[in-house]
């Protein structure tokens, strides 16, 4: 099964500083990144913008589109409590096969904040003690898994996230 995981960042460039990480480590075969977007949120910004890293072979997982979807409904629905409710529960209808739930969308929804930045990703196949020494020292946050918890505590301790 694909690891999905959101990492939230307190500045706007850590997002794309640990996309590179994680390119790197690609390349040099220590993961598959599946797909994965940045988004940021520059402070007096109405919204967060996003950009995607879709790599051509993984064009038809569905992920590009589920990213659009879901930074769309997330962040660009108007701000009013019922209509915030029905989207995020609209969303979490199309996001349960992948094992991400109504509660990991609300908390994505409120960490991440203006004057900060994730990274959403999916990978497969990681060697993660690799990958986390690559990524000691850049300060995250993990706001969204469907990873178990034992997983997810493996994955904090690696990583050195929150």
């Amino acid at each position: 099964m694909a690891a999905f995981t959101v990492w939230k960042f307190d500045d706007l460039d850590g997002a794309d500083h640990a996309e590179s990480v994680l390119e790197d480590c690609q390349a040099e075969g220590f993961l598959k990144v599946v797909d994965h977007a940045v988004v940021t949120w520059p402070e007096g910004d109405e919204h967060p913008s996003m950009s995607h890293g879709n790599d051509e072979k993984w064009r038809g997982t569905g992920w590009g589109a589920l990213w659009g979807v879901l930074v769309g409904a997330l962040f660009f629905v108007p701000v009013v409590g019922g209509v915030v409710g029905a989207a995020i529960g609209a969303i979490s209808k199309m996001t349960e096969d992948a094992g991400i739930t109504k509660e990991q969308l609300e908390t994505i929804r409120t960490e991440l904040t203006p004057g900060t930045s994730a990274l959403f990703v999916v990978t497969e196949q990681g060697d993660l003690d690799r990958v986390g020494e690559r990524l000691r020292g850049i300060h995250s946050k993990l706001v969204a898994t469907n990873l178990t918890d034992g997983e997810r505590q493996i994955l904090l301790e690696t990583f050195g996230g929150r």
